[in-house]
């Protein structure tokens, strides 16, 4: 993809995460940054798109940690999602409530 391109999705990022974070909703967010309604919806539904074609489900089979690492039982794992974000996994947790969370926090590019 090219430069030019890249730095658009990057700006559209920003815009629709600054909206998200202002609380506003987006026919006033558009309204105070002259942008077209239509346009942001558009940008919207483009990320999301792309955002989930980078989007790699992982299936959990068990919790149980090998003999060779009980060091690390107690060591979090770093999950990093689009945009910079990431969150942290504590060794015993529950796949079901993360693959939700998960959903949502990449839904809401």
């Amino acid at each position: 993809m090219g430069q030019q391109k890249e730095e658009e999705r990057a700006r559209w990022r920003g815009l629709l995460l600054e909206q998200t974070e202002s609380g506003k909703s987006i026919a006033a967010f558009c309204r105070d940054r002259g942008l077209p309604v239509w346009q942001f919806y558009e940008w919207k539904k483009r990320l999301r798109r792309g955002d989930a074609d980078r989007f790699l489900a992982v299936e959990v089979t068990g919790t149980e940690v090998p003999a060779g690492r009980a060091a690390l039982r107690g060591a979090p794992i770093e999950i990093r999602l689009s945009r910079g974000r990431s969150v942290m996994v504590e060794p015993v947790f529950d796949a079901g409530h993360l693959r939700r969370l998960l959903s949502v926090l990449e839904w809401e590019a």
